[in-house]
């Protein structure tokens, strides 16, 4: 018979009840409030139609209330991932397959299952009624538990077999696709702990590497430029001082003006701010904040002139970046031992991207930096332990037993809300503590001395996975049951298996009360975006009081990797562990992937701008690893239920022993299935095979046609596509019916599903429909193309995704059409690899600013003023901020702009959005490249940008003035896109205006 926490004594129907429809209710609330504000606040809810290069941007949805779901859901897959890149691609497809999975299982676990533990006759309660408990051991009814796990363990890994399959033909499409192919960064490695030898020696690195296909094009040995960061850092935290303390005093001289003049008294300059030169407070004399700042800048800006013109000044160090001629050179290498010595040349990473590197972790000892992981091992294991004890006393408080002690909480035990506050509290904790774990792991992986922050990443998605894992789903779910158990064992170890049978199924209530408050609460939260909602329209009314500060508080959100997917593959295991046990849990778990995939569908289409996230897919096979975690507790779970059984069946014959045997079989299979996975897929998703590439470099159209998912057909063989009869709309949707769910369903099933239902083929009437039906308009124009007799056939794409033409696997230092790079061809390059080197001739020329005519000047006229006092000197800085508060470097160039005010407006890439043309190839000289793979202070110029508003009268003309003349050159007033309204207050008038992208040589400003 069960006992009595098999009986549901706890309550649990009540906070089951009481859970659900709280989630409901909050979770429609905010779902009404997401409709209502979503038309009125764009750049929260959809900053990708405007905010991005513009093939990634997404069409405009209309303000009609649920107009973004269709939005969100008729976007093609090959539409997905030239937008939002493959990681996001492959993460959609997860959450889709998993929603497919557990729809199937929820309907089939309702109708099998959950009869089979209401009848079992064991004698259970409440929510317990309804768990695999309440089957008596000797039932022959548990084979239908076995039999339905069985089925349900092969479809999880058939579909994991299919979504590698379509995954790596993904991955070297992606690899050797010529938007990431042809940047330098694809074709470049960073090699850590050079030995001695080779660090002072350009020409031995470069012998060394030269053995790879297509040679060595040029080696950038890494500098220590400690001190220069420092006097960088300090220079841009200056610079924004200065920037907040002129643009308050603007404002102040502006309300003084406005004051005196509706009082009809004469204008009377306001008092200058005053600071103190100690960090000490109250010590010092009390200084001129305007004129310090200004003088400290100039300093410091003549330090970096110095010391950061000549890069031989500085020491060299372990760390270099190797740029090959060819990709397929870099792939080798990095899976090649380099060296003889133990360590030496040990730590090689791929697809360098110089705004991932954390410089100040490149150049540790190999000693050092195993020192430093032992350390973070232990405190890893400590904060395990802490965080353990932490959750259970947290979930010890908040427990029934608990709240009942406390005065006044007793006589609430029977009313409808104490059920209400068991289902709430407990979850509501638990995910505040959990909060902060992601902040320390972090921390402690850059101490570790992790390069890249990538690495760190992908590093802290099974770290984190892991304290899910224990902490939410062991320990503080299943506190009481091991507790208990643990107990029972210590006294009578006889009777644990009995206690597992007892305990597991009991625990049914706290795992439904988690999943209910992140399938409806959480999917709710994640689309309404409250944050970033603050963030850019309440929190900028108080804390952005300078034009550089409004417009940062505008940048798009970023989706948390590291964090998100741990989450959802914890409640995979939630759902599969209880699959069998609760069944009811199947359909919770069956909405939740509902609602966070059509959620994250618009995010990532709308709202999220994760360009910097570019692995090229590689966090979907950690998906699928946790995934298998998944599967094994439920099988072992599934193996333990049975000899918990077996033990308490009076009656053992050979059918119990079957019982056993089957879940065993289960769990050896699924090993030799994970073996099997990591034998034939793992190695070729890391590197690009060297067949793939050699098959590309004889038929570069490959890398340009989105590949065919639908089998296992030769890179270069017959495609779908390449059919004649694939050239209409019903196949094309076909084929993507294959893509989408051949990994879940034989494609015999989709075919007798298609051939039912024929209209699932019919193209729906929407914009990119019509779009479609141009495209197939067009074909016979598209095959000219194809053809290649096209005098700019190497230019189209093939495919259906418009692609650049292939050029990574021979670049040379020329022009098109046959002419050397020139110096300032070379010289042009940013420290970021996904920008252009670009001609500066090009650029277009911004109007000059000029003094007002009288104090009166129109503040409509002086919105479009731009540049204060003097010619700013050639040379001038990128950005006040160019070297933020982590030292590292964020610089800026633009592509060249229309001739005219209104092209320019129009053409010019956001100041927020990453530029999605990297540093090319074919187009980059070894100065370019030299500089874009320095360290960051060495590619920090000697001067400041100031980015203030002018007032509307020119009160603050002179002060600024003199700002420039003590900053000696080194500082320039931009007043651009910014100003001071009649009331007041900062205005940005063009939030998408970076104040840092236009050089000195570009523009020839008047003095005032």
């Amino acid at each position: 018979m069960a006992t009595d926490s098999a009986n549901d004594t706890s309550g649990g129907v009540s906070t089951f009840v009481s859970s659900l429809i709280f989630n409901v209710v909050v979770a429609a609330c905010i779902l009404i409030a997401f409709t209502i504000l979503r038309p009125r606040f764009k750049r929260v809810y959809a900053p990708r139609t405007y905010a991005v290069s513009e093939e990634r941007r997404s069409d405009p949805i209309s303000d009609r209330l649920l107009a973004w779901i269709p939005a969100a859901l008729h976007v093609p897959d090959e539409k997905i991932i030239e937008r939002v890149g493959l990681d996001t691609y492959m993460f959609l497809r997860y959450m889709r397959s998993m929603f497919v999975m557990f729809v199937v299982l929820s309907l089939l676990s309702v109708v099998t299952i959950l009869p089979v533990n209401i009848t079992g006759g064991g004698g259970a309660k409440g929510m317990a009624v309804l768990t695999m408990g309440n089957v008596d051991p000797a039932s022959k009814k548990l084979w239908v538990h076995i039999v339905f796990f069985m089925v349900f363990v092969a479809w999880v890994m058939w579909n994991i077999f299919g979504e590698f399959k379509v995954y790596t033909r993904l991955r070297v499409w992606w690899l050797t696709n010529p938007k990431h192919a042809s940047k330098v960064g694809a074709s470049t490695i960073m090699v850590s702990t050079l030995p001695q030898t080779l660090i002072e020696d350009d020409d031995r690195i470069n012998s060394v590497f030269s053995l790879f296909p297509g040679g060595v094009r040029q080696v950038i040995v890494n500098r220590n430029c400690s001190e220069l960061e420092d006097i960088v850092e300090e220079r841009d935290s200056l610079a924004l001082k200065l920037e907040s303390t002129l643009t308050s005093y603007a404002v102040k001289c502006e309300k003084a003006f406005n004051k005196a003049t509706k009082k009809g008294a004469t204008f009377e300059e306001p008092k200058r701010p005053t600071m103190r030169k100690s960090k000490i407070p109250f010590k010092g004399p009390k200084l001129d904040a305007i004129e310090y700042l200004s003088t400290e800048i100039a300093k410091l800006n003549k330090q970096i002139a110095e010391s950061g013109g000549e890069e031989e000044k500085f020491k060299r160090q372990s760390t270099a970046f190797v740029l090959f001629n060819k990709q397929i050179a870099a792939h080798m290498a990095s899976q090649t031992v380099l060296d003889y010595k133990p360590f030496s040349m040990n730590n090689v990473s791929l697809d360098i991207h110089t705004d991932d590197i954390i410089w100040s972790n490149l150049n540790l000892n190999p000693y050092d930096r195993r020192i430093r992981g032992y350390i973070s091992m232990a405190a890893t294991i400590a904060l395990v332990i802490t965080w353990t004890l932490l959750t259970a006393a947290l979930s010890a408080l908040v427990s029934v037993d608990k709240l009942t002690k406390i005065p006044g909480i007793k006589k609430l035990e029977n009313s409808k809300f104490f059920g209400l506050f068991t289902g709430i509290i407990p979850s509501a904790v638990l995910a505040i503590v959990m909060a902060l774990l992601p902040i320390i792991l972090r921390l402690m992986l850059r101490l570790e001395g992790t390069p890249r922050r990538s690495e760190i990443d992908m590093r802290l998605l099974n770290r984190y996975f892991f304290f899910q894992v224990w902490n939410v789903y062991l320990v503080t779910i299943f506190t009481s049951s091991i507790l208990s158990i643990a107990q029972s064992a210590f006294s009578n170890p006889a009777v644990i298996l009995d206690e597992i049978q007892q305990q597991v199924p009991a625990s049914a209530t706290p795992i439904l009360t988690y999943v209910l408050l992140l399938a409806f609460t959480g999917a709710a939260k994640e689309i309404l975006q409250i944050v970033s909602l603050a963030l850019r329209y309440i929190l900028p009314l108080i804390f952005a009081k300078t034009p550089r500060k409004i417009c940062d508080a505008e940048t798009p959100s970023s989706f948390d990797w590291a964090t998100s997917i741990p989450m959802h593959s914890l409640i995979f295991l939630m759902g599969f562990s209880y699959s069998f046990i609760a069944p009811i849990v199947n359909c919770f778990v069956a909405v939740y992937f509902g609602l966070f995939y059509l959620v994250y569908r618009y995010q990532f289409l709308y709202v999220y701008n994760d360009a910097n996230w570019s692995t090229g897919g590689l966090s979907f096979p950690v998906s699928i690893k946790q995934t298998l975690v998944g599967v094994y507790i439920s099988e072992i779970y599934m193996l333990l239920m049975m000899l918990a059984k077996l033990a308490k069946n009076p009656h053992i014959d050979a059918n119990a022993v079957l019982r056993v045997i089957f879940p065993a079989l289960i769990l050896l299979l699924t090993i030799g299935a994970h073996l099997y996975i990591n034998d034939a897929y793992m190695p070729i998703i890391n590197y690009l095979p060297i067949r793939g590439a050699v098959e590309i470099e004889e038929n570069p159209k490959i890398a340009t046609t989105y590949p065919d998912l639908t089998g296992d057909g030769e890179l270069n063989g017959p495609t779908l596509m390449d059919s004649e009869s694939s050239t209409t709309p019903e196949n094309e949707i076909r084929k993507r019916i294959y893509a989408m769910y051949g990994s879940l369903v034989p494609k015999r099933a989709i075919d007798f599903v298609l051939n039912k239902i024929p209209s699932l083929l019919k193209p729906r009437r929407t914009a990119s429909a019509d779009k479609m039906a141009e495209e197939f308009a067009g074909e016979d124009e598209n095959a000219v193309f194809k053809s290649g007799t096209h005098p700019n056939a190497g230019t189209m794409d093939s495919g259906f995704i418009p692609m650049p033409v292939p050029q990574h696997y021979g670049p040379a230092e020329t022009r098109e059409g046959g002419g050397a790079l020139d110096d300032l061809d070379m010289k042009r390059a940013s420290g970021n690899t996904n920008i252009l080197t670009i001609d500066s001739s090009a650029q277009h020329q911004q109007p000059a600013i000029v003094e007002p005519a009288s104090p009166t000047h129109d503040a409509a006229d002086m919105s479009n003023q731009r540049f204060v006092g003097g010619l700013a000197p050639a040379g001038i800085a990128r950005s006040i901020r160019s070297y933020d508060s982590t030292t590292e470097l964020r610089q800026r160039r633009r592509m060249p702009t229309a001739t005219n005010p209104q092209a320019e407006a129009a053409q010019r890439k956001s100041r927020y959005s990453m530029a999605d043309d990297g540093l090319l190839l074919n187009n980059a000289g070894s100065n370019a490249l030299a500089e874009a793979f320095s360290n960051p202070a060495l590619r920090a110029k000697p001067k400041s940008n100031i980015w203030v508003p002018l007032d509307n009268h020119g009160l603050c003309n002179e002060l600024y003035n003199t700002v420039q003349r003590l900053g000696e050159g080194t500082i320039r007033i931009i007043s651009q896109a910014t100003r001071i309204n009649e009331k007041a207050k900062v205005l940005v008038d063009d939030v998408e205006f970076d104040p840092d992208v236009s050089d000195d040589e570009d523009i020839q400003p008047t003095k005032i």
